[in-house]
């Protein structure tokens, strides 16, 4: 029997629904929560400048598995009550298939405390800490992409020591990140049958090292291991070295090398040492660099490399690795099975979960910046 024209037309609405419904149905969320603003905001914009580099470029070869991706950014500031509430929205609203590149090991802990991954039973893929709370209880929700706080530190310390500097003191956050890199400083540093001469502290959110600066030179140190976020850690470098210039000053890899030489200033940041969880973004040595400074010039040209985005690129290739791997939809309980059984040569860049092992990574390398804030190995 031949259609008649109102049926044809009901029937081709129909086809239509479902092949919007298909479209729908194969885009898959990717949720950040990034400090955009506040005291970690450029921190954080090169976090999501990572992963949106490489979604978008797994996007322009037409995606994986017929699948396309979403980049659902939200701004937590840095405040952890923003982190609780908008990884929720991440869960619950848009549906977010795993999470991706957070920031600040008090926040990300109690995403844990709250129950927060649990009761989504998500993963969250390369946070941008290396806290051990995070790590040590086990949790089977964060898939770690960088080498712990107590890897970073262990590394400055050995470096120091067998320089024939004993004398060092620890400047760190007063929070759970900074309290983290404080206990891996003393943990190596007992290694040597050796404690921090001095500590000094500064408030989360804020910029007052003034008692840092104090509290830390009456241990008259001869190197100093810093435990904190960019601009508190450039007002420390300027104070401290204008004060006492010879000192051997130490950052961990949350800083951005570049960032701090301006901040700081050239003569002040000048030699500054910064241990890198990463291989060089810069040198185009390995394929994965290669990779990333091909997908920066495609889509962000303009935007300067770092050793920042490139972690997050590294992690959004990792968790796209999983997808490809993953059978059928791409639920968050299919992505974990496929992320707890990967292990991915990247080209340069190994990483390797299991069951019961979260931990990727343990790569260190240490850098001094040179002039102009670059990166000498």
């Amino acid at each position: 029997m031949a259609m008649t024209l109102p049926r044809l037309v009901t029937a081709l609405l129909a086809a239509l629904s479902l092949l919007v419904g298909s479209a729908r149905a194969d885009t898959v969320v990717i949720g950040q929560c990034a400090p955009l603003s506040g005291s970690l905001a450029s921190t954080g914009k090169a976090m999501a400048l990572g992963v949106r580099l490489a979604l978008d470029a797994a996007n322009a070869a037409g995606g994986i598995n017929g699948h396309r991706f979403r980049h659902a950014l939200k701004d937590d500031g840095y405040q952890t009550a923003e982190t609780l509430r908008l990884t929720r929205e991440l869960i619950q609203k848009d549906k977010a298939a795993a999470l991706i590149g957070y920031a600040g090991t008090g926040n990300i802990l109690e995403l844990l405390r709250q129950g927060v991954l649990a009761e989504g039973n998500i993963a969250l893929v390369a946070p941008y800490t290396g806290g051990e709370p995070l790590r040590d209880p086990y949790n089977p929700w964060i898939f770690h992409i960088r080498a712990s706080y107590g890897d970073e530190t262990a590394a400055m310390v050995t470096q120091l020591v067998n320089t024939g500097l004993q004398r060092i003191a620890v400047f760190h956050q007063d929070d759970p990140f900074g309290q983290a890199g404080l206990a891996g400083v003393e943990k190596a540093l007992a290694r040597h049958r050796l404690k921090p001469v001095s500590t000094g502290r500064y408030a989360k959110n804020s910029e007052d090292v003034s008692g840092a600066v104090a509290d830390i030179a009456r241990g008259d140190p001869q190197a100093v291991i810093m435990i904190g976020v960019v601009r508190p850690t450039a007002a420390f470098v300027k104070a401290y070295r204008s004060a006492h210039p010879g000192t051997q000053l130490f950052s961990i890899s949350v800083i951005n090398g570049r960032e701090l030489h301006e901040l700081a200033g050239g003569d002040h940041a000048r030699g500054v040492g910064i241990t890198q969880v990463m291989p060089s973004p810069f040198s185009g040595v390995t394929r994965i660099a290669r990779d990333y400074n091909d997908a920066l010039q495609r889509f962000a040209p303009g935007e300067e490399p770092s050793y920042t985005s490139f972690e997050e690129y590294v992690g959004a290739r990792v968790l796209l690795e999983a997808i490809r791997r993953t059978r059928g939809s791409p639920t968050p309980a299919m992505v974990m099975q496929s992320l707890e059984k990967l292990e991915v040569d990247l080209g340069g860049f190994a990483v390797r979960f299991a069951p019961g092992d979260r931990l990727g990574s343990r790569h260190v390398e240490v850098t001094l910046l040179g002039r102009g804030g670059t990166h000498l190995r």
